[in-house]
């Protein structure tokens, strides 16, 4: 896991500029950095170093391919390493390899088998950009499901790319420019969805995409083509689709899980788990065990709000699966303390408050090692979310329901992917639909109000019944978007490394081919799953409501030091001076919170926007 930055440039302050860049970066790699710089072509790559894997200097980047025609700077993990070995045997015989790195494989790959062929090939997460001395090409890349991200930009006329934009805003000429534009689906969602960002002319890498430029490397070169596409690839597997009983199900899914958790436990460094008391976290450390046969330390962090407090639970399943376990807990003095971190630490605005023990619990994992697997997607691959049942019982009462009534009901519904789970949870739980229609006609004005035009972004989810379309929505958007985006840039800022064995290639892609019914129904979620964990442990530890991993807002919010800080930005915001939002509803919005607790989700988006608005200039 490290800090990847370059442009192309040939001005004679590249190596200062570089070395600004990896500065900015230096909390995604702390234990080494370097730089390379390409005379002829301009090309110039800087990298900051996380060492997991092969530790020794044989590892370090930029590296140069044993032929010396490629240079790689690389973040990210490869678990399939000895196949690709066996592919470049195959392609062009023996080689040597200098040390024991994945970054070493993955160049050599893609100098032997070309880049097209290499990304269908690995297995892992990742961004790199690597540069073919002889083609004069420069490859850009992020992996399937987006857990490493990607930004880049031209700038007058220089292509630059970097892990962060922090380290893109180091670069001469870049304009503090912002997209006005997706300032409305930022209000809607709490986070910007790939490509685009909050600064103009700048973009993320789109998950499962890569880049490639040739000389003159102009914005006229660029081709960006997609090696992974999620949606097609559900499309056919939901066409062919696991022909199994449950039981089968289970069984296979267990093998898959293992598979990938023993790929993830390969490092040079510590590898713990995290362990919330779920479902999700509490399969991976079992499995962990299970695979790894000896001392496995678990993490948890434990709030003194017994309402969000799970550590008890976590602990009962550690004591039975037989983990070091790690339990912290956090007062509301120490969660409030990280909020005026969350510019800095995410770099655009981003409202998921599970943000704050999100990174909490990263740095008390950091305490003990340097690589942490997480139970990340086992909601959107298997059913997880409480709006899944929901939706189906509200399907299910909605087949009599006129069409504009229902049509209504689903622009409401239509927010964006995921954001269901959290913005119609107790709509849904309404018994009538004059109450759901009443939210409906609550919400979307508001949010015009706040940002002063139509949102135009909208989805008929009430139309259809398709549960599992409504599960492949969330893997598109609100899984990298935001559930990626939070737990990459939490660990990152605290210099560690998270892995995500559910988003193993095979493992995501035998969830998509399951049927419906093995993964969710009227009444619960990730059924299967819960099969395979509960060949681990007892299902008396595990059967209970779910709590999530979220902070009390509403308290936080209406009391105290925090309520003060939030009046304060709500009543003056700054960023109504730009446009950006409209002042007015903003104050009104936040007097309506006061006087009846409405909305406190849309007021902590208006807050984290505008707490990184007056923070831009120094992040």
């Amino acid at each position: 896991m490290c800090g990847i930055a370059g442009f192309v440039y040939k001005g004679p302050d590249r190596r200062d500029i570089i070395e600004r860049m990896n500065k900015r970066l230096f909390h995604r790699g702390p234990d080494a950095g370097g730089e390379w710089l390409d005379e002829n072509s301009g090309v110039t790559l800087g990298h900051r170093r996380l060492s997991i894997r092969d530790l020794s200097a044989a590892g370090a980047q930029p590296m140069i391919s044993a032929s010396g025609r490629s240079v790689i700077v690389f973040n990210g993990e490869i678990y399939n390493t000895e196949h690709l070995r066996e592919l470049i045997e195959s392609a062009s015989g023996s080689r040597t390899y200098r040390g024991t790195s994945d970054t070493e494989v993955l160049l050599e790959a893609l100098e032997c088998l070309g880049s097209g062929n290499t990304l269908d090939e690995i297995k892992g997460m990742f961004s790199f950009a690597c540069y073919d001395r002889q083609e004069k090409k420069l490859v850009l890349a992020r992996d399937r499901f987006g857990e490493k991200p990607l930004y880049y930009s031209f700038i007058k006329g220089s292509f630059v790319f970097a892990s962060e934009i922090a380290a893109l805003r180091c670069f001469p000429g870049f304009k503090d420019e912002i997209n006005r534009d997706v300032i409305p689906e930022y209000m809607l969602l709490g986070y910007i969805p790939a490509p685009k960002t909050v600064w103009k002319d700048v973009y993320k890498l789109p998950p499962g995409c890569f880049l490639e430029l040739k000389e003159p490397f102009g914005e006229k070169s660029i081709i960006k083509r997609r090696y992974y596409d999620l949606e097609k690839t559900a499309g056919l597997l939901y066409e062919r689709p696991f022909k199994g009983s449950f039981r089968e199900a289970a069984d296979e899914l267990e093998r898959l899980l293992k598979q990938a958790v023993a790929s993830m436990l390969t490092a040079d460094v510590p590898v713990g788990t995290y362990l919330s008391g779920g479902i999700d976290s509490a399969c991976v450390t079992a499995l962990a065990k299970a695979v790894k046969g000896e001392d496995t330390s678990s993490f948890t962090i434990g709030f003194d709000d017994p309402k969000y407090d799970e550590a008890p639970y976590a602990k009962a399943i550690a004591e039975h699966i037989g983990t070091k376990h790690n339990e912290q807990y956090v007062s509301e003095a120490q969660m409030k303390a990280v909020i005026p971190k969350i510019p800095y630490i995410y770099g655009e605005p981003y409202a998921d408050s599970s943000q704050i023990p999100t990174y909490l619990v990263s740095k008390m994992a950091r305490e003990h090692v340097t690589v942490v697997l997480s139970g990340d997607a086992g909601d959107e691959l298997f059913g997880g979310y409480a709006t899944y049942p929901k939706m189906l019982k509200l399907w299910d009462r909605t087949k009599v329901m006129p069409r504009p009534l229902r049509k209504a009901a689903g622009k409401f519904m239509g927010i964006m992917p995921g954001r269901t789970a959290y913005r119609v949870g107790k709509c849904l739980e309404a018994a009538n639909i004059r109450e759901l229609k009443a939210a409906v006609d609550h919400y979307d004005p508001l949010c015009v109000s706040l940002c002063g035009h139509d949102m135009s972004i909208r989805r008929d989810l009430l139309g259809g019944g398709d549960l599992k379309e409504l599960m492949l929505d969330d893997m598109l958007v609100y899984h990298p978007e935001d559930i990626l985006v939070k737990v990459d840039r939490a660990g990152m800022a605290v210099s560690l490394e998270n892995r995500i064995p559910m988003l193993d290639k095979d493992v995501a892609e035998f969830a998509l081919s399951l049927p419906a019914e093995y993964l969710c129904d009227m009444e619960s979620g990730k059924k299967v799953l819960k099969e395979v964990l509960y060949r681990y442990v007892p299902k008396e530890l595990l059967d209970r409501p779910k709590k999530g991993f979220s902070v009390p807002l509403n308290k936080w919010l209406s009391e105290g030091d925090t309520a003060e800080w939030a009046g304060e930005l709500m009543n003056s915001p700054q960023c109504a001076k730009e446009g950006l939002l409209n002042g007015k509803a903003v104050t009104k919005l936040w007097e309506a919170f006061k006087k009846n607790g409405r909305s406190p989700r849309l007021v902590w988006n208006v807050l984290m926007l505008e707490q990184w608005y007056r923070s831009r200039g120094e992040i």
